[in-house]
């Protein structure tokens, strides 16, 4: 492990729901909660204002309309939170040519690698700075852990929660982690917290003076091992540019379980082809053809298949996907399903499957990428999903506050307007439209978002 903090963790505070009180006047400092709306669904994001009523991310969203029947309750805006996400791993690679991303809101930067911080003073400056950068360019803010490792940085991004900085000192580790619930630390989910919590550990310190040998024996070399040395502040996790995709795979779950075993396989032929227009995406094939089905009773059931070699052919994933198929029952009804690909390549061995000649490969173009189940237009009328952009022709650009009986209730805002009006118009008026959301920033004449950034000076913590 290093000695000095330069390893960074950001993380963008409540992600996505702060982009939808940016985007949206009316509901900046309230209750505002991201998911799947329909009885299925569950919370994506959480503001900090639902928080405070129990609202969680992966909470079922039946609970927390329940704990929080007052809060705005939006569909994602994904491909617009990718937009804004790439504007925030742009500042992190200017920074440093070492940026891990883990998901579209968190990342690990190495400071050192770019030369941006070499000691705790660069660092604390560097990490200020990326703060007001990201503000800046997004609206947004970010929390920031300053350490000298992932492990550590990571918790002190999470001290740092919200819209905070945190460093924590060379030679203080063992002391702060000490006091720390066991949970605290990667790779300690509910199961091993609770195994370590029967055998009276509770706390890191506790870990620590456990020992080796008795963390081995509780948890299996391999975990142990890793355990206590977490437990005294020791990770030699490097910072990954590139982190390598396993699998590539797409699924749906279902407002209304699915009897019809016609439809399932018409479902998973679909999914198929999703699955592979990812992989053709991303200029990968694979071997392994996966088949998730989660039935009424919540059981999940996983089949594979590995061919003779990777593939990317759409005829031989569907007929794979198929053959899995037949292997489950379905009788009782099935509420999820999906395909994946797996032992991926970045080449393929065409002329391996003779099953696939003469397959038609227009097909993947023919049908757009579909949405989430809950989430599908309606093929007999134009379906209005709560939190999209629209524009009207004589009220300008707003968004969707809910649809229903036949009508649509539109808040006409923007990102740098006031508070809205609102107004209900018939489902099919002509004169409302889908619309590209706006940037949450407007942009000054002349000058670019990383001019803009750039002219702003450090701030503190």
């Amino acid at each position: 492990m290093r000695s000095s903090p330069t390893i960074l963790h950001l993380d963008m505070d409540a992600f996505y729901a702060a982009v939808e009180q940016a985007s949206k006047p009316s509901l900046r400092g309230k209750a505002v909660v991201v998911g799947g709306l329909g009885p299925r669904g569950v919370v994506a994001t959480a503001s900090y204002e639902a928080r405070v009523f129990g609202v969680h991310s992966a909470m079922p969203m039946g609970q927390a309309r329940r704990l929080a029947p007052h809060a705005a309750y939006l569909v994602p805006r994904f491909a617009f939170y990718r937009s804004i996400s790439e504007q925030v791993m742009g500042l992190l690679r200017d920074l440093s040519p070492l940026v891990e991303p883990l998901s579209l809101d968190e990342a690990f930067v190495d400071l050192e690698a770019g030369g941006a911080a070499w000691d705790e003073e660069s660092a604390r400056l560097a990490g200020a700075k990326l703060r007001a950068d990201i503000r800046a360019v997004t609206g947004l803010t970010g929390s920031v852990g300053l350490a000298a490792s992932k492990m550590l940085a990571k918790i002190a991004s999470e001290q740092a929660k919200p819209d905070g900085l945190v460093l924590i000192e060379p030679g203080t580790e063992r002391a702060l982690l000490g006091p720390l619930p066991v949970r605290t630390l990667p790779g300690v989910g509910p199961a091993t917290g609770d195994h370590l919590r029967r055998a009276g550990i509770h706390t890191v310190e506790e870990l620590a003076e456990a020992g080796e040998d008795e963390l081995v024996r509780l948890l299996g070399k391999a975990h142990g091992h890793a355990l206590y040395a977490m437990a005294l502040a020791r990770d030699e996790r490097s910072v990954v540019a590139e982190r390598e995709t396993k699998s590539v795979s797409v699924e749906d779950t279902y407002d209304v379980d699915i009897h019809d075993r016609v439809r399932v396989g018409t479902e998973v032929r679909r999914l198929a082809d999703r699955c592979v227009r990812r992989l053709r995406g991303a200029g990968l094939s694979g071997r392994t053809i996966v088949l998730k089905v989660r039935r009424y009773d919540f059981s999940t059931l996983t089949r594979s298949e590995t061919l003779r070699g990777p593939t990317d052919d759409p005829a031989v994933i569907r007929e794979a996907a198929a053959r899995l198929l037949e292997s489950v029952d379905t009788t009782g009804g099935v509420r999820l399903l999906g395909v994946g690909v797996s032992g991926l390549a970045a080449y393929t061995q065409e002329d391996l499957f003779a099953q696939a000649a003469g397959v038609d490969e227009d097909v993947l173009a023919e049908e757009p990428e579909a949405a989430p189940a809950q989430e599908r237009q309606a093929p007999a009328e134009r379906r209005w999903s709560a939190g999209h952009d629209v524009r009207h022709a004589a009220h300008g650009h707003g968004w969707v506050q809910g649809s229903g009986l036949g009508r649509v209730t539109v808040r006409f805002e923007t990102p740098d307007s006031g508070p809205g009006r609102v107004k209900t118009f018939r489902i099919d008026d002509p004169d409302l439209e889908p619309a590209e959301p706006l940037p949450l920033v407007a942009r000054r004449p002349g000058r670019s978002e990383r001019a803009e950034a750039g002219g702003v000076g450090s701030a503190g913590p």
